[in-house]
């Protein structure tokens, strides 16, 4: 909550809760603007498809309407159908029945879309003239509902719409669209027959389709009976139902929003038929459903806009006196070095010219003191990092004697630039901890220079580190702890020859260094002691001093305490006997305490800098075995490659 009574935190949400204010109410009122643009515009757009459907199947059916009325005119069709009815001889009956055709076909081939035409006289003969001429004729057409429907009329066009395939002959499985009237004779105005005329209702169905707004439109044709005439869905699928649907006056628009579809109806002024097109209102939303996903999108850029602008201002407000604030709290813990550097206000500016002398005048009163602490302090770093191992050296020292007594001078040389680099190595600490593996492996080079040539071939190094990984980056001082730690405490107590193997082993997600060596090893108490301290410094968050410590004790009292190793080990290499061991511990004083409390760099210290650097989950892993040897892997991400 106090947080919320500064400065910068009053103005940040003062400025943002009015730019958030106004940006809702622009939003919704754009919104509702939108919205009821798109609606108008969507029922304008289906009052007109509706309107041109209506009108283009007004024509069609007129065009329809004509050719029947061609056929019923036809006084030479009427003479012959009447003549057929009465006996004659059969070579005249032909020649009249294929007159009638002929008729018949002048009219078929008058338009693309018929598909057949056929004449039923009341005597019961029949004539077709059709694009299936092989057929068979439905004998049981009288009791049909069709047929009913043309014999019941008066002589108006009667409209049977569509069918799925010819009303009468069977051999025609395609839809036809039907229509037809009742023939009469022009002189007695008798009926003398019927005629229906099948056509192809893709005209019927583009007419149909100019009224869908969307591809989930349906568009349906009704009777006056509430019956679906024709329709654009697909054969077998559900249909509505129309009982309830507004049906319009002739020249009559109705659209219909009122429930979950836009329903539009439009009256066809020939057929007495209703037009009725309806489209769910999600289809028609969906174009809403973009502006508002637009919308949507607009107010989250402009409310992070928003909320980046109110911090701005608000922090270019705040900022001077909280600088000044918090210049005053350094001075007040003691920082005497700080000043404040601030263009604002005159009476801000003013305040911290003041500040800023104080605080110059305090300063040059403590200068003396705090130079005298800092070059204690500078001296006492000095000190800190040329402390070298104290025991290491003496042996390296020890074998230069004995190497000058020898006459040995190229092997003197060797060692002495080995050891050279190594003081080098671990002196430079410009670069921090940062490091890499080649880097590392030329350290281990120089040490196993010296390590060799004291050693006398009572040590072999197996290094095998693929060129690919030479570039990785890793803590520096990684390896040379864990090489001197296998060559004291695991390789020189052996009475033979012990080899030190370095190589990489690559998973798909770590970076395995191993540095392996056929040593004396650890029992399995000694072997989980380590395990647990290097668990212990992995995961807590203490400083690596004690860490450091309590691994170089635990790894150098494997096998004794390292220091009297080395002198043993160094003494029997020339004189053939123990006495250097007794020797070179009285040159170091005491070798197990001096190991025990020096401040080295142990493995524990290692393993918490790898997790410092990589995380948690990488650090150093030891598997050892009494009497075999020990191996240490160091493990490391393989995304480290290349950089840090």
């Amino acid at each position: 909550m106090r947080g919320m009574h500064t400065i910068h935190n009053r103005l940040f949400l003062l400025f943002l809760s009015c730019m958030m204010t106004l940006l809702i109410i622009a939003s919704v009122l754009y919104y509702q603007k939108t919205a009821r643009i798109i609606h108008t515009k969507i029922n304008d757009m289906a009052e007109k498809n509706i309107s041109q459907t209506v009108g283009l199947f007004d024509l069609l059916l007129e065009g329809y309407d004509s050719i029947t009325k061609s056929l019923n005119s036809n006084s030479e069709l009427l003479r012959l159908l009447e003549a057929r009815e009465k006996p004659i001889e059969p070579t005249i009956s032909g020649i009249n029945e294929r007159a009638i055709t002929n008729i018949m076909g002048a009219v078929f081939y008058s338009r693309d879309d018929i598909i057949g035409i056929h004449v039923i006289t009341n005597a019961g003969k029949i004539y077709n003239y059709e694009k299936h001429f092989a057929g068979m004729i439905d004998m049981n057409y009288e009791t049909s509902d069709w047929y009913n429907k043309l014999k019941s009329s008066s002589g108006e066009m009667v409209w049977l719409g569509l069918s799925q395939g010819s009303p009468i002959n069977n051999m025609q499985k395609e839809s036809v669209f039907v229509f037809g009237r009742q023939l009469y004779n022009l002189s007695t105005h008798k009926p003398i027959g019927i005629m229906f005329i099948e056509t192809d209702p893709a005209p019927i169905l583009a007419a149909l389709t100019n009224v869908t707004i969307s591809p989930n439109s349906r568009v349906y044709i009704a009777d006056n009976e509430d019956r679906i005439v024709a329709s654009t869905e697909k054969e077998g699928s559900r249909l509505p139902l129309i009982k309830g649907m507004p049906r319009p006056a002739l020249d009559e628009i109705i659209v219909d929003d009122r429930t979950d579809e836009l329903i539009v109806a439009g009256k066809a002024a020939m057929a007495d038929w209703t037009v009725l097109g309806l489209t769910p209102k999600a289809d028609i939303s969906s174009e809403l459903d973009e502006t508002r996903q637009y919308l949507i999108v607009v107010i989250l850029v402009i409310i992070v806009l928003s909320t980046a602008l109110a911090s701005l201002i608000s922090r270019n407000i705040s900022s001077p006196l909280k600088l000044l604030i918090r210049e005053m709290k350094q001075v007040e813990m003691g920082n005497f070095r700080g000043s404040v550097n601030v263009k604002s206000f005159e009476e801000i500016n003013s305040l911290v010219a003041s500040f800023n002398r104080m605080v110059r005048r305090m300063d040059e009163l403590i200068e003396r003191t705090a130079l005298s602490s800092i070059s204690e302090k500078n001296a006492q770093l000095q000190a800190l990092q040329s402390q070298v191992n104290p025991h290491f050296l003496y042996n390296t020292l020890d074998m230069i004697y004995w190497m000058l007594d020898e006459r040995e001078n190229d092997r003197l040389g060797r060692v002495i630039l080995a050891l050279s680099h190594m003081f080098r190595y671990s002196s430079d600490w410009k670069e921090a901890s940062k490091t890499t593996l080649r880097q590392e492996l030329e350290q281990m080079r120089h040490y196993m220079t010296i390590i060799e040539s004291r050693l006398e071939g009572r040590v072999s190094t197996d290094i095998q580190v693929d060129e690919q990984w030479l570039d990785i980056p890793l803590p520096k001082m990684t390896i040379q702890p864990i090489i001197e730690n296998a060559v004291k405490s695991g390789l020189e107590p052996l009475d033979r020859l012990g080899v030190l193997k370095v190589y990489t082993e690559a998973s798909d997600q770590e970076l395995h260094i191993v540095i392996a060596d056929d040593g004396v090893g650890m029992d399995e108490d000694m072997l989980m002691r380590l395990q647990e301290m290097l668990e212990s410094s992995g995961s807590s968050g203490k400083g690596s001093g004690n860490s450091s410590n309590g691994g170089s004790n635990g790894n150098a009292s494997r096998n004794g305490g390292s220091n009297g190793g080395n002198g043993s080990s160094g003494n029997r290499s020339r004189n053939g006997n123990s006495n250097g061991s007794s020797s070179n511990a009285s040159r170091c004083g005491n070798g197990d305490n001096d190991s025990g409390s020096r401040r080295g760099i142990g493995l524990p210290n290692v393993h918490r800098r790898i997790a410092l650097m990589f995380g948690e989950s990488y650090g150093l892993r030891i598997e050892s075995k009494q009497g075999v040897g020990t191996t240490v892997i160091i493990a490391i991400p393989l995304s480290a490659k290349g950089g840090w």
